[in-house]
């Protein structure tokens, strides 16, 4: 079972009610000027710092855990900054494998609000920010920064990567960044710098993608051509052709669970490449931080008996990707599902009709929730032909779930997957914890 740090120390939870007072976490504000204008008043230097930035609609947490691994073993000091937390706000700031203390945090977070004076931050801004003060403080050898919200026009976009990852172009955000995926491509090709490598792990972008790349003079790595992955019977195999050296690496197991991680890791390993003249880096450290790299909430099993999986899938990419690890199961397969109206609820639900045995929806806390009796009618409407269960909490979904699979005739047979948002992961997670 994997261990869980305590919650926030009531300083930095003071800090994050005060910047949700001012400005939601769910309030977006596309732009740069105001973070620009920040930063040149804060003056970070990354001079001898080395920056990723992953960006894409699925597998960025990912490849920033598997980069981060790598860098760990390698004995590089490595800051991560990723969003959004799963259980815990220090999450978002890994110093070494580490979170960074609440007190650093809480220093960085007083550094931004002195610099910012009159301009008006949004939540995610100024913590981008924080993060910025924090790698000029720390002065990492690597700093590896997860897009937010597309990519051109996201707060991490405002300093330059040494090399940028795409990892995949779905529909999601789509109030913000179009309705195409020719349009949501053209918003995350906006993290590409003039001469620097892009890595492209999508084997299938649009043109659009390709174009914008090119307009913007990227060194463009892509998949199929300059690094390529497949998997076999034991593992996932990855081949990169870099700087005129050819790295093989053979039956690989991603230590963070999922068939599609193939294609994260396989970028990691690329990034790591295109830097390793100026970041050494051995082979034994990629293939070792491939394998032991761990990330909460992807497949995670948090229980035994019944198996219990959470997966912070959250749009129908991510659960298609779900959909093939419950694929195969003979028993019975529950599902405890809450999720954001904003996301395309019905997609997600239709990838899994055939797959889901029953259905326990719940609410969520927010203005973004969409009530559970409001779920229940979409469900219905789809259709979907299981049983289908409406709790007002995802605790009460999950005990609920629990409960039943227990008094199945043959509980053993049972499973139950949790998904939906990254809340509902961690309300699912925190309940187990509370009741042991």
């Amino acid at each position: 079972m994997t261990e869980y740090p305590p919650l926030e120390s009531a300083p930095l939870q003071h800090w994050l009610e005060k910047l949700e007072r001012r400005s939601p976490e769910a309030s977006i504000k596309l732009g740069l000027e105001r973070i620009h204008e920040v930063l040149g008043r804060l003056v970070p230097d990354f001079s001898r710092t080395k920056i990723i930035t992953v960006g894409g609609t699925n597998g960025k947490g990912s490849t920033v855990r598997f980069l981060e691994s790598i860098y760990v073993k390698s004995g590089h000091r490595c800051l991560a900054y990723t969003s959004p937390h799963l259980l815990e706000f220090a999450e978002r700031f890994r110093l070494n494998g580490e979170n960074v203390d609440d007190e650093s945090i809480v220093e960085s977070l007083d550094a931004v609000e002195r610099a910012r004076g009159e301009i008006a931050l949004t939540y995610f801004e100024h913590i981008t920010l924080t993060a910025f003060h924090l790698a000029d403080r720390l002065q990492p050898s690597v700093l590896l920064l997860e897009v937010g919200l597309g990519g051109r026009l996201d707060a991490v976009n405002a300093v330059d990567a040494d090399v940028s990852v795409i990892t995949s172009i779905g529909l999601d955000h789509q109030a913000w960044l179009g309705n195409t995926r020719a349009q949501i491509a053209r918003e995350k090709a906006g993290i590409a710098r003039a001469g620097r490598p892009l890595i492209l792990a999508e084997k299938k972008p649009p043109d659009s993608l390709l174009d914008t790349l090119v307009a913007y003079r990227a060194d463009v790595r892509l998949a199929g051509d300059a690094f390529d992955w497949r998997w076999s019977g034991q593992g996932v195999s990855v081949n990169i052709r870099c700087a005129g050296s050819n790295l093989r690496f053979r039956v690989l197991r991603p230590g963070i669970q999922g068939r599609h991680q193939a294609g994260n890791a396989a970028a990691a390993l690329m990034a790591v490449a295109e830097l390793r003249n100026e970041r050494p880096v051995t082979e034994a450290a990629m293939r070792s931080g491939i394998v032991d790299a761990r990330l909460p909430g992807r497949f995670q099993q948090v229980l035994q008996h019944p198996a219990c999986y959470v997966d912070v899938a959250h749009n129908p990419a991510s659960v298609r990707a779900l959909r093939a690890e419950l694929q195969g199961f003979d028993g019975c397969t529950r599902a405890v599902f809450a999720a954001f109206r904003d996301k395309n609820i019905a997609a997600m639900v239709r990838s899994l009709v055939d797959q889901i045995d029953h259905w326990y929806i719940a609410d969520l806390d927010g203005p973004r929730a969409l009530p559970v009796e409001e779920m229940r009618v979409l469900l219905e409407t789809i259709p979907v032909q299981a049983p289908l269960d409406a709790l007002k909490s995802v605790p009460e979904a999950l005990d609920r779930a629990l409960a039943d699979a227990r008094r199945a005739r043959n509980a053993q047979h049972d499973r139950i997957v949790v998904f939906g948002s990254f809340i509902t992961a961690a309300a699912a997670i925190r309940h187990l914890k509370q009741t042991g």
